[in-house]
């Protein structure tokens, strides 16, 4: 159950021990409604938000539907091309204007009063537009379509913010806009999205998929028959030479070696030979494009990118997309898409979605695992809500600081990455102060990943 409503904050939600080397989160984070209140107004409402990608809207006058923050959105191409995204709501009283998931239309007309709008946001046509005249021309542009203060679009993803001041998105992505130009790499086409989309309901909170993605500590034991089933392939599943990054802005990434091949990158048996031969070309081509060292790392790692606050990238053995939409404190709607290459051979996209649904789609040999994980957390934290003993109500992330300490590099299967998504949430709820931090920090934290 959350917490009830008007709960006060805790005076501590973050517990940060340098000396006993030790991070606790309170678990009043994941249940409480007044900070799920906070969270949509503090970050949903003020930070860059991932809306979509171009691809999906390729066409002139297509359109999808989507919610963010709690805020219907229609995004869409107008008929000149440009991409462009509105509150989905009627400027004349407010009724739902798009009620089609996604389409193709130039005119969006509201079914309440049939008025009707333009795909760029122009009014298009009033019933008794006459009643109006009076008001003059100004009347009609007072209600065009409102458009979201901000929009910007990197390598094919588009992100929108509510406040028109947020910085440039670039300056905002820092360096996890490097890893979005990687994906883009990839393939000399390009790269684009799969038509149809996986959507699925967590009765868990939204913090806790951004620590399930982030947290390399329980792919063996939570995903042991994807494990057991790579070894049985041929495929010498690892956690050596894996690392975890914070790359600043409260954007993490997982880099992972020994997670298993990549279509038509990194090839490993369980592919075949057809795709071996298909791989072996590419990657020259690869080479040939980018250079050895830079196809290195596009191709031969692969990478668990989180931006915060609601994209994480899966760029395994193929690339999902996932975008998470909190919509209680203990409920999250994700949202889930395929990226894939530009006009890839019909062999290869059927391997490479054969591969992808088995893994991370909703009914692969990981996706269930992970949110029955994060569902038993949401679950199991009742337990100890109300508990008057100091420290109980509290879930442990410490794994790996010592080596924080150091100044060594944070491996996958710490959680180094986890602290540095709670150390920027704080801040960006306005909260710092429930953040308690004891003993001598580390005189900087390791931050960011350049290998331009």
């Amino acid at each position: 159950m959350p917490e009830p409503q008007g709960a006060s904050l805790p005076d501590r939600l973050i517990v940060e021990d340098w000396d006993g080397l030790t991070f606790r989160v309170n678990r009043f984070a994941y249940r409480s409604e007044e900070i799920f209140e906070r969270e949509r107004a503090h970050i949903w409402a003020r930070t860059w938000l991932y809306l979509g990608h171009e691809t999906e809207v390729a066409e002139p006058n297509a359109f999808r539907t989507r919610v963010l923050g709690g805020r219907p959105l229609i995004f869409c191409r107008d008929s000149d091309g440009t991409v462009r995204a509105f509150l989905n709501a009627c400027p004349h009283r407010g009724t739902v204007l798009c009620r089609e998931n996604e389409g193709s239309t130039k005119l969006f007309q509201c079914f309440y009063h049939a008025w009707t709008f333009r795909n760029n946001g122009d009014v298009a046509a009033i019933p008794g537009k006459d009643a109006y005249e009076a008001a003059g021309e100004g009347f009609l542009d007072s209600m065009r379509l409102r458009s979201v203060p901000r929009l910007e679009i990197h390598e094919g993803f588009v992100f929108v913010a509510f406040d028109p001041d947020v910085p440039p998105l670039l300056e905002y992505l820092g360096d996890a806009a490097d890893y979005m130009t990687m994906i883009r790499e990839q393939h000399a086409a390009g790269m684009e999205v799969l038509p149809g989309t996986q959507l699925y309901s967590v009765r868990g909170n939204w913090k806790l998929a951004v620590e399930n993605a982030m947290d390399g500590y329980h792919f063996s034991p939570t995903h042991n028959t994807f494990v057991g089933y790579l070894r049985e392939t041929g495929f010498a599943v690892t956690d050596d030479d894996q690392y975890a990054y914070n790359l600043g802005n409260g954007h993490s990434l997982l880099v992972l070696t020994g997670h298993g091949g990549r279509i038509s990158m990194l090839w490993e048996p369980r592919f075949g030979e057809d795709e071996k031969r298909r791989t072996e070309a590419h990657r020259a081509e690869m080479d040939e494009r980018l250079g050895p060292e830079r196809a290195r790392y596009v191709a031969d790692e692969s990478h668990i990118l989180f931006v915060f606050p609601n994209l994480l990238l899966f760029d395994l053995e193929g690339l999902s997309i996932r975008q998470l939409e909190p919509a209680a404190a203990g409920r999250t709607d994700v949202r889930a898409w395929q990226l894939a290459p530009r006009g890839e051979d019909e062999d290869t996209r059927a391997l490479r979605m054969k591969t992808m649904v088995s893994f991370v789609g909703p009914g692969g040999l990981a996706t269930p695992d992970d949110i029955e994980a994060y569902e038993a957390v949401q679950r199991g934290i009742e337990a100890t809500a109300g508990d008057p003993r100091p420290g109980m109500d509290f879930s442990d992330m410490s794994r790996g600081m010592v080596d924080e300490v150091k100044g060594v590099q944070g491996r996958s299967i710490d959680e180094g990455a986890m602290r540095g998504f709670w150390r920027h949430w704080i801040k960006a709820i306005g909260a710092e102060d429930a953040l308690a931090a004891t003993g001598p920090r580390p005189a900087a934290f390791l931050e960011g990943r350049n290998v331009r």
